[in-house]
């Protein structure tokens, strides 16, 4: 069931019923009475990430908060992508950038890679997951990304569990076409990786080729910044062997 995008949607963390009764967070309060100006019984959808999408209805409102009732569900909650997103965070904009599109490509698991490369080494977490939820409310999106503290990237490959397909983006690959090496991993669980604007090191190159559970793609004749590359990699993955 497609999303319905004419009404506001709110990620709220309460369980959600019929009949259950909750507040809404300040900023959440806020833009519903002073942006939206919306007053007692109007209308807007809500989700938690888990019991699917409700629609609510504000049943109390004051001068800083808004107690909103769930009605009824309006779409079962889908099961959580199962595509493992690593990426070496990059600075803040252009970072916001890359976790909006990896929520709207279907990314279940958002993991933050430290590189030698890497310009932030320790991104800030609340930041990564309030704008996957922005996302999440903006798109649509029912089943809401998890947010993974950053690791090490030697770290990230020792403690891989190696029944799942890591494809890593080459950009010194010897082909330009990707599709040959994804159409071979039908049927498994995925996982990506893009590194940080300056390319994997020599080093990293040398280890990641090694593993018997890595599988290094190219991304074309042209040389993409890492949040483009990003998008693209999430979108020929999805349409390879992802769910579109």
């Amino acid at each position: 069931m497609r999303a319905n995008y004419r009404m506001q949607r709110l990620f709220v963390p309460d369980d959600l019923e019929a009949g259950r009764r909750f507040e809404t967070s300040p900023t959440q309060s806020h833009y519903l009475a002073n942006v939206l100006r919306l007053a007692e019984d109007a209308e807007v959808l809500v989700f938690n990430g888990r019991d699917g999408e409700w629609l609510a209805r504000i049943s109390a409102r004051t001068k800083k908060s808004m107690q909103l009732t769930a009605v009824e569900e309006t779409r079962p909650q889908p099961p959580h992508p199962d595509l493992i997103y690593c990426f070496a965070p990059l600075k803040q904009g252009r970072l916001d950038y890359l976790v909006q599109k990896a929520v709207e490509m279907g990314a279940g698991v958002l993991q933050p890679v430290a590189t030698q490369h890497t310009q932030v080494a320790k991104p800030g977490i609340e930041r990564l997951r309030a704008n996957v939820v922005e996302a999440a409310e903006q798109c649509g999106i029912l089943a809401v990304p998890d947010v993974r503290e950053s690791v090490r990237l030697d770290r990230l490959l020792a403690d891989w569990e190696t029944d799942r397909r890591l494809i890593f983006c080459d950009e010194d690959a010897d082909t330009n076409n990707p599709l040959p090496k994804l159409s071979a991993l039908q049927d498994r669980k995925l996982a990506l990786l893009v590194g940080p604007e300056g390319g994997f090191s020599e080093d990293e190159r040398r280890m990641l080729r090694a593993l018997p559970f890595v599988t290094a793609i190219p991304l074309g004749p042209r040389i993409l910044r890492a949040d483009t590359a990003a998008v693209a990699a999430l979108a020929v993955i999805q349409a390879t062997v992802g769910d579109w």
